[in-house]
């Protein structure tokens, strides 16, 4: 099994309309065998398809994907189907069904699409913390915020679309919709929740005082950004008035 983040967004709209499996998640057969489980939000989970194949359909996915990745976020795991076992994952990190039914198949991708999601915001969220912590460290050094507006604005835009991403699109914390209509699943979507670690209060916790400490960085930079342009305009404007004045009074001075 391989579960990808191709992009920011994938229009699965059009293969809605090509029969597929399942829905909510959109599930759909591979050509050559095996099944894709498609995510609006960019990500795909394949089960039981040769290499060839599995590229070949992510390759016909790509005109369909927004904002694509340079190189596509992955993650790998086994699938046993086991009739007697118990659902769980076991010590090797095999993730063992007793069936191979569809809306198993399609509660394991929701959960190692959302663990990749979050995986790669986490990444995300370290890489800008890590841009803004010389700009604070100019701030105490030099007394300056060391940085322009639009640079400090498009931080914070970065900082609202992952929320925006993480809590509106993908619902990391949410339980899949199609846990309502089987709810026989429960128990396996807990385990595997767990095992992923996608119901860990502390790494949401943490995650939170990123965003928010990268937040209140960059609001009291950009503040002071525009405290520093708002005295140079009135500094501005003090030397216009001046140099009004003294080309008044210039002629006056000399007419005397």
């Amino acid at each position: 099994m391989r579960a990808l983040l191709l992009g920011e967004r994938l229009d699965t709209r059009a293969l809605e309309r090509d029969e597929p499996i399942g829905a909510a998640p959109l599930t759909v057969a591979i050509p050559g065998g095996g099944v894709g489980v498609l995510f609006r939000y960019g990500a795909v989970v394949l089960f039981g398809s040769a290499s060839a194949a599995m590229d070949k359909f992510v390759a016909s996915l790509m005109p369909c994907v927004s904002a694509a990745f340079t190189v596509a976020e992955r993650d790998d795991a086994r699938v046993w189907v086991r009739a007697e076992a118990d659902e769980q994952v076991d010590p090797a990190g095999n993730i063992v069904l007793r069936e191979r039914t569809t809306e198993r198949l399609q509660l394991v991708a929701d959960i190692l699409a959302k663990g990749l999601v979050l995986s790669y915001y986490e990444t995300r969220i370290a890489e800008i913390f890590d841009g803004i912590e010389p700009l604070a460290a100019m701030l105490r050094e030099k007394g300056r915020a060391g940085a322009r507006g639009k640079e400090l604005l498009r931080h914070i835009g970065d900082v609202l679309l992952i929320q925006q991403k993480m809590v509106g699109r993908v619902e990391t914390g949410e339980k899949p919709e199609l846990l309502w209509e089987h709810p026989e699943l429960e128990r396996l979507y807990m385990r595997l929740a767990e095992e992923y670690e996608l119901r860990d209060r502390d790494r949401d916790r943490a995650l939170d005082r990123k965003l928010d400490v990268i937040s209140r960085t960059v609001e009291t930079l950009l503040s002071l950004v525009q405290t520093r342009s708002s005295l140079r305009v009135e500094w501005y404007i003090v030397l216009l008035i001046v140099a009004e004045l003294l080309l008044t009074t210039y002629p006056l001075l000399l007419s005397r």
